[in-house]
């Protein structure tokens, strides 16, 4: 956890399986100053292995969101109170596999319960509870950031009024690979132990840094890193290096833990819930989410009512185009809020 990290805890936090947690804490940073009402609050939610540092440039594996955040940007930090937590179960303060459990003294490991989207969003209901937010301007998130911000709409339909999924789907990535094929990789790695490896501290670092430099190519950093590094051998090392230190800092029972979450994840029976209306982002040259999924997602808005526009982004910077690329959707994000201000 950051120095600049805030942290809350929630004391027995029930799940929807019916289990129950004694301790749930949540790490999360702040942009800005809520308004006398409440009422001026933009919840920010990242990504599957990102944190919630992303629109300050730590931690962003969808591309940092800097260019988005900030006075004077889209997200206004002069305007609105900006709240961006930490997921529950995610390797970055909040609680998750690698932290203690209460009844054992040990780290969760693989023992950690099953969560689901829903108690990622529940637990972020209450942090904004507790910060004194009466009401959101708008959920608005990257990737797996996205599906917590379908699930937001769906879940707590009155208490937004706007809501950007941004190169994300209302459902898993068709492509999706299975979890037996993810914790068959893990497994490979000698100290693995059934999840269980924390007496050797750093010890699952390589095969997380191999599992993470597969991930950063699907993503599209190569094509992202080639004008500065022309010469294949140094682009390699440049993406070795930076998955290596995503690779110290993440826990591997994470990404099972939210890979389970997300596999069971679909709010599309719930579309007819959403009062919010929507802005839907996806990009060109997205393989993860390709903006071939756009039609069937928007035919089933607008089925059920909802409000929603489309914007593609032009851009060959793939899964990352949302930050790396934000100057080619800032102004449809800067025109989506200020109509959600007007129409106040």
């Amino acid at each position: 956890m950051s120095a600049s990290d805030s942290l809350y805890t929630i004391r027995d936090f029930r799940l929807t399986s019916g289990a129950t947690m004694p301790e749930a804490a949540i790490a999360y940073v702040t942009q800005g100053k809520l308004a006398p009402d409440g009422r001026n609050a933009i919840l920010l939610t990242h990504g599957y292995t990102s944190s919630h540092h992303f629109a300050d440039g730590q931690g962003a594996s969808e591309g940092s969101w800097g260019a988005l955040v900030g006075p004077g940007k889209p997200i206004d930090t002069d305007r609105y109170f900006v709240v961006a937590p930490n997921m529950l179960g995610s390797s970055y303060g909040s609680t998750g596999p690698a932290s203690r459990n209460p009844a054992t003294g040990r780290p969760y490991g693989p023992n950690f319960p099953d969560i689901t989207l829903s108690d990622i969003v529940a637990q972020q209901r209450e942090l904004l509870r507790h910060l004194g937010v009466e009401h959101l301007v708008a959920v608005i998130g990257p990737s797996y950031g996205g599906f917590q911000a379908f699930q937001w709409v769906v879940d707590f339909p009155d208490f937004m009024d706007g809501v950007a999924p941004i190169v994300t789907a209302p459902h898993p990535p068709v492509d999706n690979s299975s979890l037996d094929g993810l914790v068959g990789f893990l497994a490979k790695d000698p100290a693995w132990n059934g999840g269980d490896f924390y007496d050797r501290p750093g010890s699952m670092v390589a095969t997380m840094t191999k599992l993470r430099i597969n991930t950063l190519r699907n993503y599209g950093l190569e094509a992202d890193l080639a004008p500065r590094f022309p010469d294949k051998q140094a682009r390699d090392a440049e993406i070795a290096r930076i998955a290596g230190e995503w690779a110290r800092a993440f826990d591997p029972n994470s990404l099972i833990v939210l890979r389970k979450a997300y596999m069971r994840f679909d709010v599309r029976p719930g579309f007819s819930r959403i009062k919010a209306r929507m802005l839907y982002v996806l990009s060109r040259t997205d393989a993860l989410f390709p903006p071939s999924i756009a039609p069937a997602v928007m035919d089933g808005l607008r089925a059920a009512g909802v409000r929603v526009d489309y914007v593609e982004i032009d851009s060959d910077r793939g899964h990352l185009a949302s930050g790396l690329d934000a100057g080619k959707w800032a102004p449809a994000l800067r025109a989506f809020l200020d109509a959600l201000r007007q129409a106040a």
